[in-house]
């Protein structure tokens, strides 16, 4: 499988990057989706892997967040790669998320997919992602299976991120950076293939555009924004998949 990058851009001083408003606070509504929950018998390991053993390309019904970069950005956005580890748990297929500690200048607080920008000496997105999801968790990458990819998501912070997905086997520990994870968890796949738990919010920002977003609160965990609209991708997808059989 190909998934060839360009080098990563040089390293360059960035403002920290925290949401102008409360995300949750927002007025929100049920969102409306063109396609169903993925039946269960879709959410194998084998079903996943016929579905996401490639690297789709397609636009999704998801907002577009480039439109709405921030205004002291420069330059082009920062390529970037992230891992979706579906592990493969007895009950079901979950999702392993992260929660970033509160202190870092970009995404501070918010729940995302392990990963992070791309380096130079990294030969492809599924390099960075493995890398950087061994250096944020210590998942090791034996336990990993490389599937394929989700469309390119590029977000108003200016990150344009490359989602590898990919299978777990259920053995591994974990050793979490604590300097970037607050917290690893897993989500039910589930959960995550139904639409009627996305929630769409429309925030008016202090120059009085709109942003909207999605959210697919789980438990105590509010998951929202890039992360919350990738997920409802691999929704997408998945349902269309099944719909259609392949």
């Amino acid at each position: 499988m190909s998934s060839d990058h360009p080098l990563a851009p040089e390293s360059r001083p960035r403002r920290p990057r925290r949401p102008v408003f409360d995300p949750r606070a927002q007025p929100s509504v049920a969102s409306r989706a063109s396609f169903a929950a993925v039946p269960a018998d879709r959410l194998t390991p084998a079903a996943l892997r016929a579905v996401l053993g490639v690297y789709h390309r397609r636009a999704l019904d998801i907002p577009n967040e480039s439109v709405q970069w921030f205004a002291d950005r420069e330059g082009e956005p920062i390529e970037a790669a992230v891992l979706v580890p579906l592990v493969m748990r007895a009950q079901g297929v979950t999702v392993l998320l992260t929660q970033r500690t509160a202190h870092l200048n970009d995404h501070a607080g918010q729940i995302a997919f392990p990963g992070g920008k791309v380096e130079s000496h990294d030969t492809d997105y599924v390099a960075t992602a493995l890398r950087e999801t061994e250096e944020e968790t210590g998942l090791s990458r034996t336990f990993v299976e490389v599937l394929g990819g989700l469309p390119r998501y590029v977000t108003g912070s200016g990150f344009a991120i490359n989602p590898i997905t990919s299978l777990v086997r259920p053995e591994f520990s974990l050793t979490p950076d604590a300097q970037e994870v607050a917290e690893v968890f897993e989500v039910p796949l589930a959960f995550l293939t139904d639409p009627a738990n996305y929630r769409l919010h429309k925030a008016t920002l202090s120059d009085g555009t709109m942003r909207q977003y999605y959210s697919v609160p789980w438990e105590q965990y509010f998951i929202w924004g890039a992360t919350a609209a990738m997920l409802r991708g691999l929704c997408q997808i998945l349902s269309e998949a099944a719909s259609q059989r392949v």
